[in-house]
């Protein structure tokens, strides 16, 4: 029928709503493209949440309009497509969709009114005059997709999500947190599974749970799968932590709100052998959290990562820092540099603070110079580099089982995908095999791993 390429942007999250398109369009019949030159049909999933975000897909977009063949569509999904649909059909002459993840509307007869996913491969046969937009409110959450083409993937639990943070417009276009129900979210891991078994690829080993709020899964839901106050049955998110371990060897979770970083939440995550904790933290400085509408401090951060590693001293930490924040002083930066040497966290990411239209941010006074919040930014990256670099060479000498995501490239269980330091191993190795090695040798955030042991 027709061949597609899909080029996706931003986060994990993106990549599933990708991961659900595609199998969407392979099961309408349509073929991967092995380049967008040769392509039918050329697919842009964007990310809009900060202004080097936007301005990325943008170029993306453009890039792709001119390597496509004649006669190719151009479609914009995602992000961008949700927040800017009106603005990016105006500006954006050389596209021929603008999809989001809602419901199609048209404005010429030749293409029929459809839901967002349908309305992709429209695109490949209207006549191009037709041009088509869909407004916000649909999901992918709950279509097919098609088999991992590594022995991991990402699994996204929930959209959208409940919190204000003064900084983040993600509710604004994603809407409110809508959890998907466990049995769904367990029939998609058994599906992935089972399709790693057939003939030619690798077998699943991690599966990756990701959403905006992933410490919240199930408080938005009525019924029997909802958290109640006060309950003292186990967390929809321990819960299915659990049920998910029991499925594949490793169980990852991404992007927690510390607040909901519950004891019992802590248990399930260093019952699955995993124990990788992302911490979405932004600050340390309490009245610069209050201020971006965020819970805690640094010595409450603190006081939780010391518990965690007195249960078991191999846990990882990550997060991720804004620097820049309208109000930020020295004395804030100062407790940041502070917390970092204090908290010795394995991986750290900062971004400097990008106003976004419609927040609660972009009003406030004592906006921060560009200039000064990129110094801030560089000197809190090369504490981290130092520390990170150190907790690397701490492992040299010790046996660890690496998962071999490909050819000469693995991760034991302190590195999340495609996010982290990589572990190189010999190129023999099986993809998909679990192996154990010893690290023989540290660079800077990756590791060589080297030696026999036993494989799974």
């Amino acid at each position: 029928m027709g061949r597609y390429w899909l080029q996706t942007l931003g986060c994990p999250k993106n990549q599933v709503d990708s991961d659900k398109l595609e199998g969407h369009l392979v099961a309408r019949g349509y073929g991967p493209a092995p380049d967008p030159g040769s392509a039918d049909l050329v697919v842009v999933n964007t990310c809009a949440f900060i202004d080097a975000a936007r301005e990325e897909s943008i170029e993306t977009v453009l890039r792709l309009a001119g390597h496509r063949p004649p006669g190719a569509r151009l479609v914009v999904t995602g992000c961008l497509a949700e927040r800017y649909g009106e603005e990016l059909r105006a500006a954006l002459p050389e596209v021929d969709l603008v999809a989001g993840f809602g419901h199609a509307l048209t404005e010429d007869a030749a293409v029929p009114s459809l839901d967002a996913p349908a309305a992709v491969p429209v695109a490949l046969g209207a006549p191009r005059v037709a041009r088509t937009i869909a407004t916000s409110g649909f999901d992918l959450l709950e279509l097919p997709r098609p088999a991992a083409r590594a022995p991991w993937a990402y699994v996204k639990v929930a959209e959208g999500c409940d919190r204000t943070c003064g900084f983040c417009a993600i509710p604004s276009f994603r809407g409110k947190q809508r959890s998907r129900e466990a049995r769904h979210v367990l029939a998609e891991v058994d599906a992935l599974r089972a399709a790693s078994e057939g003939p030619g690829g690798p077998p699943l080993r991690e599966v990756v749970l990701v959403a905006q709020d992933l410490a919240s899964y199930g408080r938005d839901r009525s019924g029997s799968g909802r958290a109640h106050r006060g309950s003292r049955g186990p967390s929809p998110i321990a819960e299915l932590t659990r049920a998910v371990a029991g499925r594949v060897d490793r169980t990852r979770l991404l992007y927690l709100y510390p607040s909901r970083l519950t004891g019992e939440l802590v248990d399930a995550i260093l019952e699955t052998g995993v124990p990788y904790f992302d911490l979405s933290l932004q600050h340390v400085s309490r009245p610069l959290l209050a201020r971006m509408r965020r819970w805690g401090d640094g010595d409450r951060f603190l006081r939780r990562i010391e518990d965690i590693r007195s249960m078991e001293p191999n846990a990882t930490f990550r997060s991720s820092f804004i620097l820049g924040y309208p109000g930020e002083t020295e004395r804030d930066h100062d407790l940041l540099l502070q917390f970092l040497e204090a908290a010795q966290l394995d991986w750290a990411g900062f971004f400097p603070f990008s106003s976004e239209e419609g927040t609660h941010a972009a009003g406030l006074p004592g906006q921060v110079p560009a200039e000064l919040a990129l110094e801030r930014l560089r000197e809190c990256g090369e504490a981290q580099d130092a520390i990170t670099a150190a907790r690397r060479d701490g492992m040299l000498g010790e046996r660890r089982t690496v998962l071999v995501d490909a050819p000469g490239r693995g991760r034991t269980v302190h590195e999340a995908p495609e996010i982290d330091g990589v572990v190189r191993v010999p190129g023999h190795l099986a993809v998909g095999s679990l192996v154990d090695l010893c690290i023989i040798g540290a660079e800077g955030p990756d590791l060589i791993a080297a030696g026999g042991g036993g494989t799974a």
